[in-house]
C-alpha cells in the first residue's frame, strides 16, 4: 500500500518495521520535501504515522495519525514561521535544545535511542544550514530565536498593503457613488419643449440659478447647470422664457441670450434730465408719469448715495436696461441708482474724488456740465480743465446749460432774456453772476464724463465754445481776446 502526497509517491509503513528506523526514513523524507520547497514558502507535506516529526528547516510536518489528534500552531517559515504542536503521547520537539521533548516516550522505549540521537541532529543540522541559506532564520545552536526578517518580505508589511490597498479599493468604490452625480449629474437631452418663464434675482449664485431652473422643470439638476456654466456666459437678472427638460449646455446658452429676456428694454441716453429721463419711462413700460414722480421723490426707497444731498438729479445712471413686466415704478428708478453705484465702485470715485480735493457731489456735478457742454468725448478732458482752472482764480463757470437748467428750458446758448432769467431765478444750479459749482448734477453723465472730471486735461485754457454744434466742434481758449473771435465763430456757424 501506498501513500500519495502532492506529487510524490511514497511507501506505506510497515508496522512492524523498527520505531527508529521509521523515525529516521520519515525525517529524511521530510529533508528531501523540505529541500525542494525552502523559500518559496509552502507548508510542509503532512506524512501518516504515529510520530509526530517537525521539520527544523523552517517548514515542519506533522505525520497524520489515525489514532492521535494533532494541533497546529503556526510559526514562520522564513518570511512567516510555521510550527506544529501536536498533542498526545508522542509529542517530539527539535533536538535542537529549544523544543520539547515528547512527553511520554513509551515504556518500552529502546534506552539507546540516546545514542543513535547524533545521526539524525546532523542531518537536522544540514537540513537547517540549507534552510538558513533559503532564509528560515533559525540558528544552528541549540535553541531558537526570533527570525530574521529580510527587506522587502516582511509579512506584516505585506499586510499592511493589502489593508491599504482594500482600504482604497474600498474608498474607490464608495467614492465613485458619491462622486459620480458630481462628475456625471443627471441631464436632459436637447433644446426642450413648451415653454416656461424663471425669474433670476439680483445676487443669485450660479446655484442658485440651477435650483430655480431644476424646480420649474427646466434642467434636470442643479449640478449639471452649474458644470455648464462657462466664464463667457453673461447671465444677468430678469425674466427669462425657457423650454421644459433642456440639457444645461442649452439653458446657459439661452440665459446668455438677450432676446430670451422676458420684459421691456429701454434705453436711457447720457445727458438727460431726471424729468426726461421719467418720460421716457413711462412712455415705454405704461407706467403712469405720476406713480414715477412719486417714486423719484422717495429718495430713502431709492437708496441713494449719502453724497447725494440735491436729490435723485444726476444719480439715475443712463444704460440699457431690462425692466421686468410687473415691475413698480420704485424698483425701476431704485434698478438704475444700483447701476450707479456698480459705475461708481468700478471707477473708484470716492477715493479718487478725494484725491482732487473734491466731494464725489461734486464731481459729479462737474460731470454733468462736461456731458451737456461737450460735442464728444475727446472734448471731455479739456471741458474738466477748464471747470478746475476756472474754480482755482474763483471766477464764475458761467455755464450756459446750468442756466438752462435753472430756469427749465432748453438750447445751446442763453439769449438775453433767458440770462436775465438764469440771473433773477436764484437758482443754486446758476453759475452766472455767481461762482463755484452748482449744488449738484444737472443731467445724468455717462461714465466718460465722470472720469474726465476726475482726471482733467494738462492746460490753461479757460474758455471753450461749440463753434460747430451741429458737427459737435468745440474749440478752447486761453484769453479773452481768443473766446470772442471763438465767439464770432459760433455766431457765423449759426447764420449759414
Amino acid at each position: 500500500m501506498t501513500s500519495v502526497i502532492g506529487a510524490f509517491e511514497l511507501p506505506a509503513e510497515d508496522p512492524d518495521e523498527p520505531v527508529e528506523r521509521r523515525s529516521r526514513r520519515s525525517r529524511s523524507r521530510d529533508v528531501d520535501l523540505d529541500d525542494e520547497e525552502v523559500g518559496s514558502g509552502r507548508r510542509g507535506r503532512r506524512s501518516r504515522g504515529r510520530d509526530d516529526e517537525e521539520d527544523e528547516g523552517g517548514s515542519r510536518r506533522c505525520s497524520r495519525s489515525r489514532s492521535r489528534e494533532a494541533d497546529l500552531d503556526d510559526e514562520e517559515v522564513g518570511s512567516g514561521r510555521r510550527g506544529r504542536r501536536s498533542r498526545g503521547r508522542d509529542d517530539e520537539e527539535d533536538e535542537g535544545g529549544a523544543r520539547r521533548r515528547s512527553r511520554s516516550r513509551g515504556r518500552d522505549a529502546d534506552p539507546d535511542d540516546d545514542e543513535e540521537a547524533p545521526a539524525p541532529r546532523r542531518a537536522r543540522s544540514r537540513a537547517r544550514g540549507d534552510d538558513d541559506a533559503e532564509g528560515t532564520g533559525e540558528r544552528r545552536g541549540g535553541s531558537r530565536r526570533a527570525p530574521r526578517r529580510r527587506a522587502g518580505r516582511r509579512r506584516p508589511a505585506k499586510w499592511l498593503v493589502v489593508t491599504a490597498a482594500v482600504v482604497i479599493l474600498g474608498g474607490g468604490v464608495g467614492g465613485a457613488v458619491v462622486l459620480r452625480p458630481y462628475l456625471f449629474p443627471p441631464d436632459y437631452d436637447g433644446e426642450g419643449t413648451g415653454e416656461v418663464e424663471v425669474v433670476i434675482e439680483a445676487g443669485d449664485t450660479g446655484a442658485d440659478v440651477g435650483a430655480a431652473l431644476q424646480e420649474a422643470g427646466v434642467v434636470a439638476s442643479v449640478r449639471a447647470f452649474t458644470n455648464a456654466i462657462t466664464d463667457e456666459a453673461g447671465i444677468t437678472p430678469g425674466t427669462y422664457r425657457l423650454r421644459s427638460q433642456m440639457s444645461a449646455d442649452a439653458a446657459v446658452e439661452l440665459l446668455s441670450d438677450p432676446a430670451s429676456r422676458v420684459g421691456v428694454q429701454v434705453t436711457i441716453r447720457e445727458g438727460l434730465r431726471s424729468s426726461s429721463i421719467l418720460e421716457e419711462i413711462s412712455a415705454n413700460t405704461e407706467i403712469p408719469l405720476e406713480e414715477l414722480e412719486a417714486a423719484y421723490n422717495d429718495t430713502e426707497a431709492l437708496g441713494l448715495p449719502e453724497y447725494a444731498t440735491a436729490g435723485p438729479e444726476g444719480y439715475l445712471f443712463p444704460d440699457t436696461y431690462m425692466f421686468e413686466p410687473n415691475a413698480e415704478a420704485v424698483d425701476i428708478l431704485k434698478q438704475m441708482v444700483d447701476r450707479y453705484k456698480q459705475m461708481a465702485e468700478e471707477l473708484d470715485l470716492e477715493a479718487r474724488a478725494q484725491e482732487t480735493g473734491y466731494t464725489p457731489n461734486e464731481i459729479m456735478a462737474m460731470a454733468a456740465i462736461i456731458q451737456a457742454e461737450s460735442g464728444g468725448v475727446e472734448d471731455m478732458p479739456k471741458i474738466s480743465r477748464v471747470i478746475y482752472n476756472r474754480l482755482e482764480i474763483d471766477m464764475e463757470l458761467g455755464m450756459d446749460s446750468t442756466c438752462f437748467y435753472a430756469i427749465g428750458e432748453y438750447g445751446i446758448a442763453l439769449n438775453n432774456a433767458q440770462l436775465q432769467a438764469c440771473r433773477d431765478s436764484g437758482s443754486e444750479y446758476a453759475t452766472y453772476y455767481r461762482s463755484g459749482l452748482p449744488i449738484g448734477p444737472i443731467v445724468s453723465p455717462g461714465a466718460d464724463a465722470i472720469n474726465a472730471a476726475l482726471d482733467p486735461a494738462e492746460g490753461e485754457w479757460l474758455f471753450f465754445v461749440a463753434t460747430d454744434p451741429e458737427n459737435g466742434i468745440t474749440e478752447f481758449a486761453e484769453t479773452e481776446a481768443e473766446f470772442l473771435e471763438l465767439v464770432d465763430k459760433f455766431q457765423q456757424s449759426q447764420q449759414n
